[in-house]
């Protein structure tokens, strides 16, 4: 059977591309107190600090001169600043100044982005829309009146909030002095996946990563599932809002019984008498479809892929029992028109000065209601959890699950998976897990552990991880020290390589082995990138090829390709590299074959990776305008070309063909 690499060998080919892609086959500072034995593997002191930078940034800057950085801090103290992460960042600050919808809070997103249909349905409460000609007015006619309802009333639509957080992903990664911790935001957010494709929780995503994942990427893993587990995104996304241990209208029954035993004399009797007819009136009334009950898919997430891990342990029981012990997690009232009116009534009902008396818990966007939660006795794991413990049992269940061994090592091999290799040895796996429970499991300790330990450096760790579509891009501009002006287009070409951010469905988060990213079409769109990057094809993003190497025109593609290939993979023995690109320099079709290739290798379900919704492409469309103009000048007659900053062709076919490279895939 072929492998995808040899296919792929056999469709350039064809093309008259002879390039071989064989080498896919493979799969302030506290005191520095750690050492890295990378003499011990053979490797200097360059190739070390290369090695970190491959690992632990989004790729090394040719002009800011990465490696020699590193080796004038040093190799240990270098990881502690990035392990730290509280280098100025001045420079990307500036430029997220702009996008002013990324620091609002959940409470403002509701306001100001109503979700999908929303809008529409204020619209018609409003009066300014008639319900009953809603389905037959026509598409454009229908749109346009939303849109004039929403803009009288400051509204935005959604798309915009979301085509800002993916800026500043873009940015930050590509930017950001603190590396280590914008890939550590991008690991435990993939580990705590909740998607965009679930209209309730979209807009709480943003202020999910923000406010949840990004401060607590480095600190006790404790902390960092607690905090997930409150956060709106994920208690919408995994359905633990919903779920109660009673149906909510005997709950919110309950309630207001609760509430007139607190009061006095007449007003308690009156209240009681209130319930008693309200109780029979439901009784006589038709049945109506019940809502709330338990809901066990945060329960069952929560251990097979947050904590324990598949093989970890736990039974079914374990999840239903788990399940019980987490009702009454919700979310608390949030905006004028968002999230939460029938929680906002119920905590009027009781008031504010009785909320905590009550057994209710505030806490920011989160609220427990002890109405709905189940208070009957639970057995999770064998341990035992007597009735009437109310929310703190949830906060002692999480926390037995982040301190449980099958934790310590199920987090210790997604670390090791991600910065060492896609099979990392058990003996490393388990020197991180030993640390993660001597630690309390902290998240810091046990990345030093990682990387002090000899299989970090051992030669089946070096360059043996393959780089995510979003990885590829943001290492690519980073090391043609590219200009970032419309960073939503490298969003549309990672799409297009296979990777919608943001968007995996799943709650296991994007798979994290280089096999996954790796076929033939994902290949030629990695070339098709490489090639579009280095020939100023997509707008907004800018290259100074000749500044790269002071300005000095090489003397052929060939000396180019050499030239090029150490500026942009700095210490790393390139001569089989550059034997297998040699043949591909001089074809003036190459773009076009390539780009024309891409399109028909990619399989139907890449094609429609980007799934786009109409308002979404209506916000790319100036994007696509600009993208017509860079475009302009390309095809047959592309070598006759100059580009600007004193790009020309040739030199752009050389630098492309060595981002689409086999081995500029590899960190």
């Amino acid at each position: 059977m072929k492998t995808p690499v040899k296919v792929f060998y056999s469709f350039l080919f064809l093309l008259g591309v002879t390039v071989l892609f064989s080498s896919f086959q493979k799969e302030k500072p506290a005191a520095i107190k750690f050492v890295f034995p990378y003499k011990q593997a053979g490797l200097t002191e360059r190739q070390a600090a290369a090695h970190l930078i491959s690992r632990f940034t989004y790729g090394s800057r040719t002009g800011e001169g990465d490696v020699d950085a590193v080796l004038k801090i040093g190799l240990e103290k270098w990881f502690q600043q990035q392990l730290d992460g509280k280098i100025k960042d001045d420079s990307l600050n500036t430029l997220l100044h702009k996008f002013d919808a990324i620091n609002l809070s959940n409470t403002e997103v509701e306001n100001q982005y109503p979700r999908p249909g929303l809008a529409v349905r204020m619209a018609i409460k409003d009066g300014v829309i008639n319900k009953d000609s809603v389905n037959k007015a026509n598409g454009k006619e229908y749109r346009k009146q939303v849109q004039d309802y929403m803009e009288s009333k400051g509204y935005k639509p959604q798309q915009e909030l979301f085509r800002q957080f993916f800026n500043q992903k873009i940015l930050r990664s590509a930017y950001t002095n603190n590396q280590l911790h914008e890939l550590l935001t991008d690991f435990w957010f993939n580990h705590f996946n909740v998607s965009l494709t679930k209209n309730q929780s979209a807009s709480f995503i943003p202020a999910y990563e923000r406010d949840v994942i990004r401060p607590n990427v480095t600190g006790k893993f404790e902390t960092l599932l607690l905090a997930t587990a409150k956060s709106p995104a994920m208690l919408m996304y995994l359905d633990n809002f919903s779920s109660s241990g009673q149906q909510t209208a005997v709950s919110e029954g309950s309630m207001q019984m609760n509430d007139g035993m607190m009061l006095n004399g007449k007003a308690a009797a009156k209240a009681i008498a209130r319930n008693r007819a309200k109780a029979l009136t439901l009784k006589n009334a038709p049945a109506k479809k019940k809502q709330g009950g338990l809901n066990e898919n945060y329960a069952r997430e929560v251990m097979e892929l947050h904590t324990l891990g598949v093989d970890g342990g736990y039974t079914q029981s374990d999840v239903t029992q788990a399940a019980r012990v987490l009702t009454g997690w919700t979310i608390a009232p949030m905006g004028e028109n968002g999230y939460g009116s029938s929680m906002k009534n119920l905590m009027d009902r009781v008031g504010d000065a009785n909320l905590e008396k009550r057994g209710f818990v505030h806490d920011g966007d989160f609220l427990f209601v002890p109405t709905r939660h189940d208070n009957g006795e639970k057995l999770v794991l064998g341990k035992r959890f007597p009735a009437n413990r109310g929310y703190d049992e949830g906060v002692e269940l999480l926390s037995m699950l982040a301190h449980h061994p099958s934790t310590a090592k199920f987090i210790a091999k997604k670390l090791a998976t991600r910065f060492v290799n896609d099979n990392p040895a058990t003996a490393l796996v388990d020197k991180m897990a030993k640390t993660f429970l001597k630690t309390d499991g902290d998240i810091k300790q046990v990345m030093i552990t990682m990387v002090s330990s000899p299989e970090f450096w051992a030669p089946d760790a070096l360059r043996e991880k393959t780089k995510s579509p979003f990885e590829l891009a943001i290492s690519a501009v980073r090391s043609l020290d590219a200009q970032i002006n419309q960073p939503y287009q490298l969003y549309v070409w990672i799409n297009k390589m296979g990777q919608k951010m943001y968007f995996y469905q799943a709650p296991t988060g994007f798979p994290d082995r280089g096999q996954y990213w790796i076929n033939t079409g994902a290949l030629l769109n990695r070339m098709n990138f490489g090639l579009a990057l280095a020939s100023e094809r997509i707008p907004g993003i800018k290259v100074n090829l000749s500044a790269m190497n002071g300005h000095h025109e090489p003397e052929s593609a060939a000396a180019a390709l050499v030239t090029y290939s150490k500026l942009i993979m700095p210490e790393r023995n390139l001569t089989e590299t550059v034997k297998r690109l040699t043949p591909m320099l001089n074809d003036p079709e190459l773009m076009n074959k390539v780009e024309t290739a891409a399109a028909k290798a990619a399989p139907p379900e890449m094609k429609n990776s980007m799934n786009s919704t109409g308002e979404e492409l209506m916000m790319a469309k100036a994007d696509q305008d600009a993208s017509k103009v860079a475009n302009k000048g390309y095809g047959k007659k592309a070598s006759k070309v100059v580009m600007a900053n004193g790009n020309n062709t040739m030199l752009a076919q050389v630098v492309g063909v060595i981002i689409g490279s086999p081995e500029f895939q590899r960190k």
